[in-house]
């Protein structure tokens, strides 16, 4: 049990620093409501739920090749750009003031977490948190030791997106559209800033593979 809660407090530490996930829960949060916020964490844990589940079968050595990491830098800045683009276009769209209905769909909101969350630095992270347990995976001490750390990771994870997007929705009580919309506004400037960190990172690492 000690195990699971210090690996929950690891998952609330790892979830607290503002990330591409955080500015686009924050962004949906305020503009559909604390239930398109969470989507759109629900969409970034599928995927590390889904990087938990290749890791536990042996694939980290293949995601760690710097000829596959390469790509997914170029993938995850267009992602993010095509992100960026739409908060900054569509600003003062699908804005729903507390105690209105939402206009966008709970299935978009959640497709937009899965993109945030293609990202290399999300692999480079599961991959070093689990690389201790990896070895033993197949034991069966070593299994259920591999299964209680994403548990507790996840359920970190959890705990965060589910304060910070209380904390949305307590703002957005008080928040008019044009407050909505100049946020939406930051979020696109933020999210196409975090595009051009990797495109720095894919050029980085480029100079370092050639």
């Amino acid at each position: 049990m000690s195990l699971y809660f210090a690996y929950v407090m690891i998952g609330l530490a790892i979830a607290m620093p503002v990330g591409a996930i955080t500015v686009e829960m924050t962004k949906q949060g305020l503009k559909n409501g604390f239930m398109h916020g969470w989507a759109v964490g629900l969409g970034g844990m599928t995927i590390d739920l889904a990087l938990i589940i290749a890791l536990y079968l042996g694939v980290a050595q293949f995601l760690s090749l710097s000829y596959i990491q390469l790509p997914l830098w170029l993938i995850g800045a267009a992602f993010l750009f095509v992100l960026a683009f739409d908060s900054i276009k569509n600003a003062d769209k699908d804005i729903a003031l507390a105690g209105e209905k939402a206009n966008k769909s709970f299935l978009s909101t959640y497709r937009n977490g899965l993109l945030v969350a293609v990202s290399p630095g999300n692999l480079v992270f599961w991959i070093s948190v689990f690389g201790a347990v990896l070895a033993d995976s197949y034991s069966g001490k070593g299994t259920h030791q591999f299964l209680i750390v994403a548990l507790g990771i996840l359920s970190g994870i959890l705990l965060h997106d589910i304060g910070l997007l209380t904390i949305v929705s307590l703002s957005r009580k008080v928040m008019n559209r044009t407050m909505i919309k100049w946020t939406s506004i930051i979020a696109g400037v933020l999210l196409f800033g975090f595009g051009c960190y990797f495109i720095y990172e894919f050029i980085h690492d480029l100079k370092a593979f050639i």
